[in-house]
């Protein structure tokens, strides 16, 4: 590893309460000029609650669409075609 790559490097600090994650059956995306909004929701009839809020900038949306497309070609190299299912009927209303 160069130098100049050495300080380019950012250690990352993983909080202990994110380390198990949230599980997310939906999304709703909303935007504006300048921002990306993307609530990750926990469904579960007859209710649902938001289990993320990301707010990000267009470009940032950019290569998270890039990224998401790669490794979603590489997951089904590896693990075959995933089967595509309708979107549930009706849009969920946030509280």
């Amino acid at each position: 590893m160069t130098a100049q790559n050495k300080s380019s490097e950012a250690r990352i600090d993983f909080p202990k309460e994110l380390l198990g994650g949230v599980y997310s059956n939906n999304m709703v995306v909303a935007h504006t000029k300048e921002e990306f909004i993307m609530d990750f929701l926990m469904l579960a009839p007859p209710s649902g609650t938001v289990a993320a809020r990301i707010i990000i900038s267009p470009g940032h949306m950019k290569r998270i669409v890039k990224a998401l497309q790669e490794n979603l070609a590489k997951y089904e190299e590896n693990f075959g075609k995933i089967q595509a299912f309708e979107m549930p009927q009706g849009e969920p209303t946030i509280q």
